[in-house]
């Protein structure tokens, strides 16, 4: 009696699976087709970007170490055109070779391709590159201008914040406004995560530069 029960449960089973079938057929056919669509779609498109970053790794080393390249035109054109390609390694070397090398010397062009790098920057990475921007611009810039460059940064956890206050204080005491020197060096003391070193360094200052 058991058993034949089970043989009806198993025939009621495989009726039920066969008339679902039967009836989703195209449902399924289409889920099935997109489900293989977005695989082909996701390794096709991750195999184009590996390719793509082996072509700026190849293009930027070949410029980095090839001796016989001298046209700093070329080089420079090379350089920007890894920029411009956004890619989140090559591009932000590019650009530092360009600044390092002396290659560009209009500050507009520099900032425009600094913003480029930021816009496709992640997390401490973007931090980082804004730090380097401020730094760039830091005897080009008023204060301000400095400041408004490091408020992503000031306003944020980022390890690079206390890299920014210090900036700051050091820009504002070169131009003689003590008071809001002494007032990021203050914000420095009161971070809770500080390099050790750099908190001594700004005590001392604070001792040998404010104290009363």
């Amino acid at each position: 009696m058991d058993e034949d029960i089970e043989i009806i449960n198993q025939n009621t089973r495989q009726l039920l699976i066969k008339n679902f079938l039967k009836k989703n057929y195209k449902k399924i056919i289409f889920l099935f087709s997109s489900l293989i669509f977005i695989l082909i779609f996701f390794f096709g498109f991750q195999e184009v970007q590996d390719r793509k970053k082996n072509r700026l790794a190849e293009k930027f080393n070949n410029i980095i170490f090839d001796k016989s390249l001298t046209n700093e035109n070329y080089i420079k054109s090379q350089m920007i055109e890894i920029v411009n390609a956004k890619d989140s390694t090559y591009s932000i070397l590019a650009l530092y070779f360009l600044i390092e090398n002396k290659l560009l010397d209009n500050q507009i062009e520099i900032n425009k391709l600094f913003d480029l790098i930021i816009s496709i920057s992640k997390k401490e990475d973007k931090k980082l590159i804004i730090f380097k921007k401020a730094l760039f611009n830091s005897d080009k810039l008023t204060d301000n201008e400095i400041l408004s460059i490091l408020q992503p940064i000031i306003n944020s956890d980022s390890i690079w914040k206390q890299h920014a206050l210090l900036l700051m204080a050091d820009l504002y005491f070169n131009t003689k406004q003590f008071n809001k020197s002494r007032e990021f060096l203050n914000k420095i003391l009161d971070l809770e995560i500080t390099n050790q070193k750099i908190k001594i360094d700004v005590q001392k200052r604070l001792n040998r530069d404010f104290s009363e």
